[in-house]
């Protein structure tokens, strides 16, 4: 056991020992968590949060039955997979049976960044070609491989966009290029990556993959629309690449009645490879890679062997194992559907009485609240969005904000959020967003600096980058 410092001294220690780029959660007035049950955390003066945006702890923080399998495993066996074990190949058949017949491959690793290096080096021994067509906002991993594609990183740092890199929109309906009120979003968004494609063979390039998430999450949670992912891989497949679908922040049946994101598409839509991580181990580091035999093969035949010293380990397996029991047997896919469908309703209601709502967004538990200083204009509300995120906190529920403005509230919780805490937490969002507008009367937020002084807080907007 590690001693217990004061959050004071917690702090001056992390400045010493910790790299100063690894943020935390409310950098401003950071909260000390020392442990956590279900959908609350709770901090060094026993104080209790709930967890709203925690899509790590996906069946609850500390599980019973979680921790119980994984400390009888660890006094068993761990290894790694190189030596025979059941659990790996247990785990496997389990989790390809919630997949398309044809995803049925799989690679373990210890996390989302690393699944989704895997999934590039997949679809570029594939066919041999080299490019990827990536989503504005995107966010993949923090690997220097992922980085490279992943344009909310690039956009904001100083890399720089590399050759064998195409951005297209992203499909965001409400502030993106294409909106609801087009004709048709999905193909219109579609048409962009068909440009693109043909842009790039015209200069003599060739496309590996296309990777989206599902719903991208740092991009502002959006949804894409009915039928987009369907014509991209057709023209995707038609360049010789392969279509990766992220499912590292909104797999395993956050989405509700669907199991994986992607499956809102419909049966028609399958891709060629899924990555999966965060909600995999219920905090335990473990990720996978899902293709088809045919990739496969053609990833083995470089004659370069895939090893993962952790990847697919023994304690690993059965925590993924018991998660996956969990989810059915507490019929959490069934909670994420009431639960999501009863909190969205509430946010509606939220929207018609509050002028800064711009637009609520979700489905299952992954809702998004996108914040505007005008709703006509939808004019991101930046550092509104902040001041919402700390007085919530104030009020005992957690909540972050993310999209390219850092506008968007978002909501993941573990998927044992209940009724109860949907209602306890709009009911503070509503006290809270009626005391900031009726303060906003007085121009409490600076448009030159971003700052808000008068409301009770001081910080500057660019203090908040999303964690996912």
């Amino acid at each position: 056991m590690c001693e217990l410092y004061s959050k004071q001294d917690t702090l001056a220690l992390r400045r010493k020992y910790i790299g100063p780029s690894c943020k935390v959660f409310f950098a401003a007035d950071p909260i000390k968590i020392v442990r956590a049950q279900g959908q609350f955390m709770f901090d060094e003066d026993g104080e209790q949060y709930l967890d709203c945006i925690n899509n790590v702890a996906h069946v609850g923080h500390c599980h019973p039955e979680v921790v119980k399998a994984a400390a009888k495993q660890m006094e068993l066996l761990n290894t790694n997979s190189r030596f025979l074990h059941d659990s790996i190949v247990e785990y496997a058949k389990r989790l390809s049976a919630t997949l398309p017949e044809t995803l049925c491959v799989c690679y373990f690793t210890n996390s989302g960044s690393e699944a989704n290096d895997l999934a590039l080096r997949l679809a570029r021994q594939y066919r041999g070609h080299q490019d990827v067509i990536t989503l504005e906002h995107a966010y993949h991993g923090h690997l220097s491989s992922l980085i490279d594609i992943s344009p909310y990183k690039f956009h904001t740092g100083k890399d720089v966009k590399k050759e064998f890199v195409h951005v297209a929109p992203h499909p965001d309906t409400y502030r993106g290029k294409y909106r609801e009120d087009y004709a048709d979003p999905a193909t219109a968004y579609a048409n962009e990556v068909k440009k693109i494609i043909q842009d790039a063979h015209d200069s003599g390039r060739k496309i590996a993959a296309f990777i989206a998430e599902s719903m991208q999450s740092c991009g502002g949670q959006i949804i894409p629309p009915a039928g987009y992912f369907q014509k991209v891989a057709k023209y995707v497949h038609g360049a010789g690449g392969v279509f990766i679908a992220d499912e590292v922040q909104v797999g395993f049946g956050r989405v509700g009645k669907h199991f994986w994101g992607f499956q809102m598409c419909g049966e028609d839509f399958v891709p060629d490879i899924v990555t999966m991580g965060k909600p995999m181990g219920n905090g335990h580091p473990m990720a996978c890679v899902v293709t088809t035999k045919e990739i496969a093969e053609a990833f083995s035949s470089s004659g370069m062997e895939y090893f993962n010293t952790y990847g697919g380990n023994p304690v690993s397996c059965v925590v993924g194992l018991t998660v996956l029991d969990i989810i059915e047997n507490e019929d959490l896919q069934g909670n994420a559907t009431r639960v999501g469908n009863y909190l969205i309703e509430l946010l509606k209601e939220q929207k018609a009485k509050h002028t800064l709502i711009g637009d609520i967004r979700g489905i299952g538990l992954f809702v998004g609240i996108d914040l505007v200083k005008d709703q006509q204009k939808r004019t991101p509300a930046t550092a509104e969005a902040q001041h919402v995120i700390y007085k919530m906190k104030e009020k005992q529920v957690l909540l972050s904000a993310d999209g390219p403005h850092r506008n968007v509230l978002k909501i993941k919780p573990p998927m044992c959020f209940t009724e109860e805490d949907a209602k306890f937490m709009v009911e503070q969002l509503d006290d809270v967003l009626t005391d900031l507008e009726e303060t906003m009367t007085g121009r409490v937020i600076s448009e030159k600096t971003s700052y808000i002084t008068k409301a009770g807080l001081s910080f500057q907007v660019n203090e908040f980058e999303c964690i996912p």
